[in-house]
C-alpha cells in the first residue's frame, strides 16, 4: 500500500511541476494538498466525485479538470498480484465507466479513464 501511495505522490509531483505549483523540495516528504487550482487545470486526489445517483467507483486517485479543453481525466493506480494484473485491467476499466458517463453528463467535459496498473515485480500489460 506505501508504494502505491508514493507512485500516486509522484504523478501529483509531476502534474503539479507542469502546472508550476508550490512543492517542498523534497519530493519524499510531499504530502500534496487535496487540491490544486489553476486559471484551466483542476487537479484532485484522493476526492469522491458526488453524483445525483450512488456510483460504486466514485473515487478514483486523481481527477485533472481542463476547463479549456474541456476534458476531465480519471486517473486510478493499482499494484495487484503478477497473476493478476489483467483482471485488474478489467475490473477497474468497469470500476470508472458509470463515473465517467455521470462526470460527462454533469460537467459537460469529454471524460477518460487512465489506469496506471504495475504487479508486485514490476510487470506492466501496455506501455
Amino acid at each position: 500500500m506505501m508504494i502505491m501511495m508514493m507512485i500516486i505522490i509522484i504523478i501529483i509531483i509531476i502534474i503539479c511541476d507542469a502546472l508550476d505549483t508550490e512543492m517542498t523540495d523534497k519530493w519524499s516528504i510531499h504530502m500534496p494538498k487535496p487540491m490544486y487550482e489553476g486559471e484551466d487545470i483542476t487537479v484532485l486526489w484522493n476526492r469522491a466525485v458526488h453524483t445525483d445517483r450512488e456510483v460504486r467507483g466514485n473515487r478514483p486517485d486523481i481527477i485533472i479538470k481542463s476547463k479549456k479543453e474541456k476534458t476531465c481525466i480519471l486517473i486510478d493506480v493499482a499494484k495487484p498480484a503478477d497473476k493478476n494484473i489483467v483482471q485488474k485491467e478489467a475490473e477497474m476499466g468497469l470500476k470508472y465507466k458509470t463515473l465517467c458517463i455521470k462526470v460527462q453528463r454533469m460537467w459537460n467535459l469529454k471524460c477518460k479513464i487512465i489506469q496506471v496498473i504495475t504487479g508486485a515485480t514490476g510487470i506492466v500489460t501496455k506501455v
